[in-house]
Parts: structure tokens; sequence; C-alpha cells
């Protein structure tokens, strides 16, 4: 039996063109040129560094189809493993990168740090509502943006309710912040470089072996993430296999961490977002403790927020990939059932980010590059919860995706 099928099955023999939808195209493509100048100008040119590394990862995401949820639910519905896979692959390549900067502080001059948030009891708490909301939702953080900047208008609900959810949490946070927790702790410093490379990486070995063995066992084959099978490769046009995905992912978190000093983070600019909102309207958030804290940044104009210049850069960059892909195409209704969901996930994704300090990108993905003790209870508690968000999805009928039967006929 072989080991891969994906990287044997053909190609379909007469592939329709693909038809470029130009006008999104060269709309997103200016803006992105656009945003580049603005901030360079009236910013910095780190700044617009950071938009366009923001654009780029629109792009990835949105060509490698590199989502978190469906690769969390495809493996809890149908023990297929690929994402999980790449994710480790991602993950693997992503700690030989960072550890050795982040063990020295800095990095071509600059100091950097990353991520290390206390692990407690929010931690699994939020990262367990953020799991489910992720498959209510229909999409984690990075994915709920590329998914809008793609025309998915579904995710446009899912998004608003995400702010929403994420403001709410700030009301909330000096209780939950109270509960019992250790410090921040990083892997990195408390146990040396070398014993934190090998202890991340056998752990993604693990991992990844673990979904291959179950995958055989439930399939027979175990399907590669190496290659895609729809159509060839194209780097402007796509698909991408995961792999290209992945590798690229560590790439622009890098030099996010080379242009801000700190990795990739999303889900903070919805609470910024929210709260300006709020504010707006005649609110205070300004005097709750979570903004007590950062007062700067609530009354500083939204352009000098970095994980908002790059959040908005990366809903340009999937626009721009899903009309080079010719699959710009927006529908406007959504089923009840379906819209519900949206609104549900939302609000536990925004409420479950803000009590786990992060999401799938700033808790789990640049939480492990940062050797943060929190990104290893994130992982299980998120994926806990996606487990339970799979089993609720068809309340709202919404997919959950099998293999079919085989049949005898």
């Amino acid at each position: 039996m072989p080991s891969s099928a994906s990287s044997t099955l053909p190609y379909p023999s007469a592939l329709p063109p693909v038809q470029i939808n130009r006008k999104p195209l060269w709309l997103a493509l200016l803006a992105v040129l656009a945003g580049a100048i603005y901030l360079g100008q009236a910013v910095g040119w780190r700044q617009g560094a950071l938009w366009i590394v923001g654009a780029l990862l629109g792009v990835t995401l949105y060509h490698a189809s590199f989502g978190f949820t469906q690769a969390w639910r495809v493996f809890v519905s149908d023990r297929r493993g690929a994402g999980l896979r790449a994710q480790m692959l991602m993950l693997a390549v992503g700690v030989l990168l960072f550890f050795p900067f982040l063990a020295q502080g800095t990095l071509w001059g600059q100091p950097v740090s990353g991520f290390v948030s206390p692990p407690g009891v929010s931690v699994l708490l939020g990262a367990f509502l953020f799991g489910v909301g992720m498959q209510l939702g229909g999409g984690c953080a990075s994915g709920t943006l590329f998914a809008v900047g793609g025309g998915n208008t579904r995710m446009l609900v899912t998004l608003l309710f995400f702010i929403i959810g994420s403001v709410i949490a700030t009301a909330h946070f000096s209780w939950w912040s109270a509960l019992p927790a250790l410090a921040p702790t990083s892997l990195i410093k408390s146990w040396g470089l070398p014993v934190a490379l090998a202890a991340n990486l056998a752990v993604f070995a693990l991992i990844a072996w673990l979904t291959t063995v179950l995958e055989k066992r439930r399939h027979g084959r175990v399907i590669s993430f190496a290659a895609r099978t729809s159509r060839p490769a194209s780097l402007l046009q796509g698909p991408w296999p995961l792999i290209w995905g992945g590798v690229a992912l560590v790439i622009l978190n890098f030099a996010t961490l080379a242009l801000a000093g700190r990795p990739w983070g999303i889900t903070s600019a919805f609470a910024l977002w929210g709260a300006k909102a709020l504010d707006a309207l005649g609110g205070d958030p300004a005097s709750w403790a979570y903004w007590a804290k950062q007062q700067a940044a609530l009354a500083a104009p939204v352009r000098q927020d970095i994980t908002s210049v790059m959040d908005i850069g990366l809903m340009l960059g999937a626009l721009a990939a899903a009309a080079a892909a010719g699959k710009f195409a927006p529908v406007w209704k959504v089923p009840a059932r379906s819209l519900a969901g949206a609104v549900i996930g939302g609000l536990l994704l925004g409420y479950g980010a803000r009590l786990a300090f992060g999401c799938n990108i700033g808790a789990y993905f640049s939480g492990i590059l940062s050797g943060s003790l929190h990104a290893w209870l994130w992982l299980p508690a998120a994926f806990a919860g996606s487990a339970l968000g799979v089993r609720l999805r068809p309340l709202f009928g919404l997919a959950v995706e099998r293999t079919p039967a085989a049949s005898s006929c």
C-alpha cells in the first residue's frame, strides 16, 4: 500500500484556465502599495514594511489554505493528519530559526523578545473556548482574516463578533487574571537553548508520528502535505502545497520579529478596534483595568499599532490572492443557522483569545516559537475545545468532512 496518495494522483487532463478577477486584484494591489507609502511617511519605514509582510501573510494563508481550524477538524472527524503534520514541520523550522536569536536577545542589532505569558487557569479556559469558537465560527484568527479578505461574507459576521467578544473579555480581564497561574515561563531561559530545542523538536516529531499512525490505522495510507492534486502549484495563482505555506509563514513571522522586535500576533488588534469603537460611542473602556495599562495604544491612531497594520494588510493580501486565483465571488445570502454559528463562534473566539493571551497565532504559533510554557497549555486545551466544536457544527448546519466509505460497486 503506498504511503502517499497526493503525490501519485495525476492532474485532470483538461483544466480550465484561471479567470483572474482583475478589478479586485488591482484594487488590492494599489491599496497595498498606497498603504506602504503612507505608513512609511506617517510612521516609519518599519511600519510600511510590516504592512507588506501582513499582505504577504494573507497571500500565503489563502494560496496554501493554511488554516488551523480545518486541519484540526479533519483529524478529529476523519483522522486525516496532513494539516497537523504540516503544522509540526512549520513549528520545527520555526524554533530552529527563532530560539537562537531569542536566547541572545538581539537580531541584527535590534532587541527582540517573544510572547511569554503566565500559564494558568485563564489560559486553559480561554483556549478551550477559542477551540469551540474556531469550529462554530468557521475559522481561527488568521483564518477569519484571510477568509474575509478572500470574499467570504459569513466570516464578516464572525469577525464582527470576534471583535465584540474581545472587548467584553477586556472588561472582565481583571477577574480572570486573578485566577491561579504560574509566572511567565520561557523554556529557552529555564532549560537553556540546546535542551529547549531538543525537547520541542521531540514533541513535534511525536505528534507527527501519532497522526501518521492513526491515519494509517483508519485509512490504510497517509496523504502527504507536500503536494496538491487539484492543479499544478502556481506561485501567484495557487494552490500551494501545505509545505510551501508552512515554510513561508515561518519566514514571514521571522521578518516580523526582525522588524517589530517581537513575533506575529493578530487578536490584540481586535480588542483595540472594539475599544476604540466603544469609546467613540460614548463608552469608557479607558477606565477598565485592561486598558489602564495600555492608555497609549488606546489613544494613538490605528496606524501606529503594529498588529492592526498587519491585520489590515493581511486582508488585502488575501483579497489579491483570491482575485488572482479567480475565486473572489462574495455570496451575501447566509442560512440562519450558519449565521447563528458565526455569531456564537465569533464571541467565543474573541473572549477566549483574550483570556488565553492570544489565539492560534499569538499563543500557539508565535507562543511556541517564543519558547513560552503557556503555549503548551494552550495547544491541548484548544484542541479539546475544537473537538467539542466539531460535534456541535451539525447543529448549525455546518459540514464535517469525512472520507466516504468504500463502495463494492
